[in-house]
């Protein structure tokens, strides 16, 4: 039998039975939208991790005082220590090669005032070096320089957060006085917008004060909370790791076998490590949806044996006026297929109204991918050939004599 001609027969059948044709592909068309969706979400959120990662830096190495471990995605603290000084991020300096920053910084909540509003917030202390390793600039006005941190000026950058929070829309911020605790502190500059971290936490939500500022006259402390390490590139990290924590081990007289009061997060990894989490949790959905494709492939299956059984007169008629058992096979083999290949391109066409959707509506952030769209088009078609052979063969092994009988 020509392909042509069989290509308009499937039709026909199809066509003539619409709402079983329809639920049939509407099973193929779902799994296929959801899988592209799915997969779309999934490599926006990489990317989104990604320039999240390239605006902290991912160049960096970051130490901080104390234990942290990861619950369900999470650092959290589990030990806090006073060890971590000025003078360990200056013996890093000197000892390890391949830096191009050291910037020690401490950090509290503490309650800013202007006016009649406040807003609790994170003042950060961290000198000059530690806003550049951490590529910190002014949105409006300036950051603080050596000299004003060398004098324990009483000078502040606010986050974009922190603006919205303190000052009335239209309200120039620059120059203006913010009560940190009960110390006056100016305004000179509002910092460029970062968005959030890879913990949902606000990166614009912040404070930040010239480090002596902070340490001697705001939070009264002598030690430090954190120590940012600028590496040459992100490349080259390891090695700053393990010599950085040599370096504190053996300036805080730890013992082989005794546990470090410190923590170094090696950006590079953390990034790696959450692309790693973002594509499993992608993998597992897309799996569950995979699924759905195949209790599809099960209706066009359930949908082939009962037009096998409906067209047994059909069968025997044409068996008995010359048609071959490859002929039956495949005419049946031809509709199963039309079903997943009008599901699969239906589902491709779903998927891409779905993200446009989802980037519209700001759902989501979602890349739309094109190898998700072809395998998974490419994954219903086999489904549907696979689930149809039986039933095809099943119609090409029917007597024509029992066949014309049944009817």
């Amino acid at each position: 039998m020509k392909i042509g001609r069989s290509v308009a027969m499937s039709v026909a059948i199809l066509a003539a039975h619409p709402l079983r044709t329809l639920l049939s592909l509407l099973g193929v068309t779902v799994g296929v939208g959801v899988i592209v969706l799915i997969v779309s979400i999934g490599d926006g959120m990489r990317e989104e991790i990604k320039d999240i990662f390239r605006t902290m830096g991912t160049d960096l190495v970051i130490i901080r005082a104390g234990e942290f471990r990861s619950f369900h995605g999470r650092a959290h603290q589990t030990s806090q220590v006073a060890t971590l000084k000025i003078d360990d991020a200056e013996a890093i300096r000197e000892e390890c090669p391949g830096l191009k920053g050291v910037a020690p910084a401490f950090s509290r909540p503490n309650t800013l005032r202007h006016a009649s509003l406040a807003t609790m917030t994170s003042v950060e202390a961290a000198n000059p070096e530690g806003l550049a390793v951490r590529s910190i600039k002014a949105a409006k006005g300036r950051v603080y320089d050596w000299k004003e941190d060398r004098a324990k000026r009483r000078v502040v950058v606010l986050g974009a957060t922190v603006e919205k929070n303190l000052f009335e829309p239209g309200v120039d911020p620059l120059g203006q006085t913010v009560n940190i605790g009960r110390l006056p502190f100016t305004v000179i500059g509002i910092a460029e917008e970062k968005g959030t971290d890879d913990n949902g936490n606000d990166l614009d939500d912040i404070a930040y004060v010239p480090l002596d500022t902070g340490l001697k006259r705001l939070f009264h402390v002598t030690y430090l909370q954190t120590i940012y390490l600028q590496g040459e590139d992100e490349t080259g990290l390891v090695p700053v790791e393990e010599c950085a924590a040599a370096v504190l081990r053996k300036r805080h007289r730890l013992k082989e076998g005794e546990d470090d009061d410190f923590t170094i997060q090696n950006q590079a990894t953390l990034l790696e490590t959450s692309l790693e989490t973002s594509g499993s949790t992608t993998d597992l959905v897309v799996g569950v949806a995979g699924i759905s494709l195949v209790v599809a492939g099960i209706g066009i299956l359930a949908v082939m044996l009962m037009s096998v059984r409906e067209r047994r007169w059909e069968i025997g008629l044409r068996r008995a006026v010359g048609a071959r058992q490859r002929d039956i096979l495949y005419q049946f083999l031809m509709e199963a297929t039309l079903l997943s290949v009008a599901g699969g391109v239906l589902g491709l066409a779903l998927g891409f109204v779905a993200v446009e959707v989802t980037n519209k509506e700001g759902w989501a952030r979602a890349v739309f991918s094109e190898p998700a769209a072809l395998y998974s088009t490419a994954f219903s078609i086999v489904v549907g050939v696979v689930f149809g052979i039986y039933p095809a063969v099943k119609a090409s092994k029917m007597e024509p004599i029992d066949a014309l009988r049944a009817e």
